[in-house]
């Protein structure tokens, strides 16, 4: 339906709806190839990716990267470095379109090409604004991560998140269109989940921690506390004093998440890092 009415939204542009089809086809090619920037970076740094969805407002590319900002920062910037890349390619198909005539001989195939540059100058600039959770509002928070840290960044980037809110909704009332509207309650809802998480990252930072633990996959050492919420009974626990069983239910648990990079493991393989002395 969203197609049908972006379709026909801009039917004066070409002489048959075909050229329009084509045009909104090149859209969400740009946007594929763009989540599938994140996607490999992501997945080159030793993340995970199995997951791209497209949907009306664009696409999104599901990415774990390891909690090192780094690895977040290239996971993020890959994914505009693909329209980057775009651009000469593009600028070059279009000027070939030009010198070999096409628009007088085949006028709805060159302005198809003028629009798709266009295309995808736009979804460059519009995903490099500093809004989180845009690409250049997450880039902006892996780049204060190296400064004050992964929660106090999170924290500042979703404030301009919440600044973008207000300059979107303006903009969408100026324009009067539905859809940065739309885009705005869908930045406003993910910086506020973004903020509720930062708050709970430097709750977690302040705890103590078990230094005889630590993550198989980002090495980091499990807090102390009734941290893990039991599956069956819904009560908090501490995973690592109860030996993965829920105190309150008696519910055993065969692998423990890790609160810094989420990943699944068995109690066994973080106990493996145990040193020698200490599991005498």
């Amino acid at each position: 339906m969203i197609a049908a009415y972006e379709i026909n939204a801009r039917a004066g542009n070409y002489s048959s709806r075909v050229w329009n089809l084509f045009e909104y086809l090149a859209l969400f090619l740009i946007v594929t190839l763009h989540e599938f920037g994140h996607a490999l970076a992501c997945r080159q740094v030793g993340g995970t990716s199995n997951q791209i969805v497209l949907w009306p407002l664009g696409g999104v590319a599901y990415v774990n990267a390891p909690p090192r900002p780094g690895a977040t920062l290239w996971s993020l910037a890959a994914g505009p470095l693909v329209n980057v890349a775009l651009v000469p390619i593009l600028w070059l198909i279009g000027l070939s379109s030009r010198l070999t005539g096409w628009g007088h001989t085949m006028p709805d195939a060159h302005d198809l090409l003028i629009a798709v540059w266009w295309i995808n100058i736009a979804l460059l600039a519009f995903n490099m604004l500093p809004i989180y959770p845009l690409d250049g509002g997450q880039i902006l928070r892996s780049l204060l991560w190296f400064v004050i840290g992964r929660a106090r960044s999170l924290q500042v980037a979703t404030m301009f998140g919440f600044v973008g809110v207000v300059g979107l909704v303006a903009f969408a009332v100026w324009i009067k269109s539905v859809w940065f509207g739309v885009l705005a309650v869908f930045i406003l809802m993910n910086s506020w989940r973004g903020l509720q998480e930062a708050r709970a990252r430097l709750r977690l930072e302040k705890l103590p921690r078990r230094g005889a633990f630590a993550c198989p996959s980002c090495k980091a050492s499990p807090p102390v506390g009734n941290i893990w919420i039991c599956g069956q009974c819904g009560k908090p626990f501490d995973m690592f004093e109860s030996q993965a069983g829920c105190p309150h239910c008696g519910a055993r648990f065969g692998t423990t998440r890790c609160l810094e990079c989420g990943q699944l493991h068995p109690l066994s393989e973080w106990m493996a890092t145990v040193p020698a002395h200490l599991s005498a």
